[in-house]
C-alpha cells in the first residue's frame, strides 16, 4: 500500500509530498522546505518509515529547500536535476531515470521552461504525478528568470504531463489559493493558460507580458539551493534540546517519555494540568509536581520559572499537549509533553505519590 502526505508551509505556499512503501518502510520526500523539516522528520518517525531520498523538482527562488538538513537527521540521500548546477547532490537525475523507494518508484521526466532543470515525477503506476512550478493548478510556473523559456514550457507540458492518463491526479509545488490537487483532464480542458486549444505562441504572449516581480527570497534561496539548502559553512544540526532525551512530534511540540523524565526530574519543573481531585486521585502525581490546572494556566504562566526546563503532565498526555502550546506562546522554549501522562507513567512502573501509591 502506499503512503501519501501532502504538507503545506504557508510562509512561502509550499506543498511537500512524502511517499511510502508500506511493505518495506522505505520513502521519498519532495520539494522539503527547510523551515520544516523538524516536522518532516517527526511525520517519518511517526509513520515509521525510513527515509531514503529527498527530491527536489527544480532549483527554487522562493524558498531554501530541506534537503541538506534532512539529510543530516535522517542519512537519506539527495537528488534533482543533473542540469541543475547543484553542488552536493548524490545523484543527477535526467529524464527517464527512475528513483525507488521499496518495491515503488517515481519515473523522472524533464520539463523544463521554468528552470533549465525542471523535473516531473510520476508514480509507478502514473495515478499521480508531482509537477513542481512548471505546470501548477489552472496555471503555470512563470518563464521570467533562471533560463525560464514559455515556448519550452508548454512543449514540457503538453508532452510530459498532458500525455499522461486522464484520471492522473496532479499535485503542485505551489499553490496560493488553498486547492491543493488537480488532474491531467482538468487541466487539458480548464487551464487558461496550457489548455483547450491554446497554441503555442498564444501562451508566449501571455507569459512575456505577465511583469511579476522577483521572489522576495530569490537572492537568499538560490545561492543555497545550488548548494542543496547547506548554509555555508554550516556543520550538522545540533539545535535540539540536550536538556533530556526528547521525540518532536508531528503536531509541532517536544515529547519526553517516563524513564527519560525519572533521570532529569530533579533538574526541571513539572507542571501538573489536571484538576485538584485528578491531582490527588487514584493516579496520584509526580513527586514534586506543582499543580496548575490548565484553566488557571494562562494566568499564572508568568509565576512559572524561565531559569530551568518545563514538562508538563495530565492523565493521558492531551491536556498536557495543550499546556504545551500556550506555555511557549508565553515565551516558555524549553518545555516537553509527557508522553501518555500518568497513564503511561504508572503503567511503566514509575513512582509517585497520592492515593494510587
Amino acid at each position: 500500500m502506499l503512503i501519501f502526505r501532502q504538507l503545506f508551509d504557508a510562509q512561502s505556499s509550499t506543498y511537500t509530498y512524502l511517499l511510502g512503501d508500506s511493505a518495506s518502510g522505505e520513502a521519498v520526500l519532495i520539494d522539503p522546505v527547510f523551515e520544516q523539516v523538524r516536522r518532516d522528520a517527526a511525520l517519518v518517525h511517526e509513520l515509521n518509515l525510513h527515509l531514503v531520498w529527498t527530491l527536489d523538482t527544480h532549483v527554487h527562488a522562493d524558498h531554501v529547500t530541506g534537503a541538506w538538513l534532512m539529510k543530516q537527521r535522517a542519512g537519506n540521500r539527495i537528488a534533482l536535476a543533473a542540469n541543475a548546477g547543484a553542488v552536493g547532490a548524490d545523484r543527477g537525475l535526467n529524464h527517464g531515470d527512475r528513483i525507488a523507494f521499496g518495491k515503488r518508484y517515481v519515473e523522472v521526466r524533464a520539463t523544463p521552461g521554468h528552470t533549465n532543470g525542471c523535473l516531473t515525477y510520476v508514480l509507478d503506476d502514473q495515478s499521480m504525478a508531482f509537477t513542481g512550478d512548471c505546470l501548477l493548478i489552472r496555471g503555470s510556473g512563470r518563464t521570467d528568470f533562471q533560463q525560464g523559456d514559455p515556448r519550452v514550457m508548454f512543449k514540457s507540458v503538453r508532452e510530459h504531463i498532458f500525455s499522461l492518463p486522464a484520471a492522473c491526479l496532479l499535485y503542485p509545488a505551489h499553490d496560493y489559493r488553498g486547492v491543493t490537487v488537480t488532474s491531467v483532464e482538468e487541466e487539458r480542458r480548464f487551464n487558461p493558460r496550457l489548455g483547450g486549444d491554446i497554441g503555442v505562441d498564444d501562451f508566449a504572449g501571455y507569459m512575456h507580458n505577465l511583469n511579476l516581480p522577483h521572489p522576495k527570497q530569490i537572492d537568499v534561496a538560490v545561492p543555497a539551493n545550488l548548494l542543496c539548502g547547506q548554509p555555508v559553512g554550516a556543520q550538522p544540526d545540533n539545535s535540539d534540546p540536550q536538556w533530556a532525551a526528547l521525540t518532536f512530534t508531528f503536531g509541532g511540540i517536544w515529547e519526553i517519555q517516563p524513564h527519560a523524565l525519572e533521570e532529569v526530574a530533579d533538574r526541571v519543573e513539572i507542571i501538573d494540568v489536571r484538576e485538584p481531585n485528578e491531582y490527588t486521585g487514584a493516579l496520584g502525581h509526580i513527586a514534586g509536581a506543582r499543580l496548575i490546572p490548565l484553566g488557571q494556566l494562562k494566568q499564572r504562566a508568568a509565576d512559572i520559572s524561565r531559569d530551568r526546563p518545563v514538562v508538563a503532565v495530565c492523565r493521558s498526555g492531551a491536556r498536557s499537549a495543550q499546556a504545551v502550546v500556550m506555555l511557549q506562546k508565553e515565551g516558555i522554549r524549553d518545555i516537553a509533553n509527557l508522553n501518555g501522562g500518568m497513564l503511561r507513567w504508572r503503567a511503566e512502573g514509575c513512582a509517585a505519590e497520592g492515593e494510587g501509591e
